[in-house]
């Protein structure tokens, strides 16, 4: 390929993908449970869709992109020949500084201390998922993919990205009531 063509191909992969690099990035997270960890698998995802960039014929480049995270996520954990589950995460990687799971404007210093703290345990929550469960949650409610869309990235019908995704609201929504009622 010329010269012209490597960077027509490069703007073109450029074009296409990087508006995703933000929910690459953010399943990564939840996946790696390690910020470094996280940003090493979106770089080596980024590097394999650019090389199969000629190959790629769907419309959809998001879930194409976050299939191809998930199995460079599989994969480091098969390298690391560990369990499936990475360890979990240290107390200075999830911060309040990180970007929240929704934006809203807060009238008051009261009102954005509960945002911080529903935000945090959210997030908490949400980590502490058995991997299958996290995994349905972030792809839907944090990168909005659609059912079907969620079903091709995962590699599972579209009744078990359903059943995975009742399943994992069901116990965010125990483990919530938990921590609230168990709260000061």
């Amino acid at each position: 390929m010329s010269a012209d063509g490597d960077a027509d191909r490069a703007r073109r992969f450029r074009d296409a993908a990087l508006p995703h690099l933000d929910d690459v990035f953010t399943l990564a997270r939840y996946l790696m449970r390690n910020t470094a960890d996280a940003e090493d698998a979106v770089q080596e995802c980024f590097l394999r869709a650019l090389r199969h960039f000629d190959s790629y014929r769907g419309p959809a480049m998001k879930p194409w992109l976050l299939a191809i995270l998930r199995n460079v996520c599989k994969a480091e954990f098969a390298r690391r020949a560990v369990q499936p589950m990475p360890p979990e995460p240290q107390e200075h990687e999830l911060t309040a500084d990180d970007p929240p799971l929704w934006q809203e404007p807060q009238p008051s210093p009261e009102a954005e201390l509960l945002r911080r703290h529903d935000h945090d345990t959210i997030r908490r929550l949400i980590v502490a998922l058995p991997e299958p469960f996290r995994e349905a949650i972030v792809l839907r409610d944090i990168n909005d993919l659609s059912y079907r869309d969620i079903a091709e990235v995962v590699g599972v019908p579209v009744g078990t990205v359903m059943s995975r995704l009742a399943r994992a609201r069901a116990m965010l929504r125990e483990r919530w009531n938990l921590e609230e009622g168990s709260a000061p």
